[in-house]
């Protein structure tokens, strides 16, 4: 249990240096906009499925380039910085981690769309599954040094929907390896293996969004 007499002296000692060293760049607010963005990659991903996946998904490809472009730009901006809001290696990993999820949601996209795979059940869970979790990560970001309660909360949320992957991913493997089309249980286990991946990378967000949280305590 924390001594919140502690807490509070750590607290005290991080105003006086933000005062000698205040904080270059606004840490935080990129971490949500990032997070954001990573969101509306996702959704982008589910709606495209959704369509039974209408031509290229170009839309999932764009959100995914923008977001690139916001984690590079906090990566030179960690490199410029004297302070942080919290340890900088957690503000680094944070941020690749989201990038993560949506990297595989725009992988597995354009191999259904390179593949001709239609989408199943299985592919359909799992990229609800992963919106799911990612919409838990946008909310513990946004509120991770106001509302620890809600923050814990939500990881709880996230590795929920992460657990649901793995069973809906097992639970597809099942299905597919029980038919008798060989070619295409394997270009079905290439998309729920990259879905899969897409739920690891959450886990990823999830744990580090948990210790940088700790960290702040």
């Amino acid at each position: 249990m924390t001594d919140p007499d502690e807490s509070r002296e750590r607290h005290g000692r991080r105003s006086i240096l933000d005062r000698i060293f205040p904080l270059e760049h606004d840490f935080l607010q990129m971490l949500v906009d990032q997070a954001e963005q990573t969101r509306l990659g996702v959704e982008a991903f589910v709606a495209w499925l959704d369509t039974g996946c209408v031509g290229p998904p170009d839309e999932v490809r764009r959100i995914e380039r923008e977001q690139d472009r916001m984690r590079y730009e906090l990566e030179e901006a960690l490199i410029d910085a004297f302070s942080t809001p919290f340890d900088r290696e957690d503000l680094y990993s944070l941020s690749r981690q989201m990038d993560y999820i949506l990297n595989f949601a725009a992988e597995t996209a354009r191999e259904i769309h390179a593949f001709g795979v239609t989408p199943d059940r299985a592919i359909v869970r799992m990229a609800r599954l992963l919106l799911e979790g990612t919409h838990a990560v946008v909310e513990g970001v946004g509120v991770m040094t106001t509302d620890e309660p809600r923050v814990r909360e939500n990881i709880r949320e996230g590795r929920a929907a992460l657990h649901r992957i793995e069973d809906a991913y097992i639970d597809g493997l099942a299905e597919i390896f029980h038919g008798t089309n060989a070619m295409e249980a394997l270009r079905r286990r290439e998309i729920y293996h990259h879905l899969r991946d897409g739920g690891r990378a959450l886990r990823g967000t999830l744990d580090v969004l948990h210790r940088a949280v700790v960290g702040l305590k």
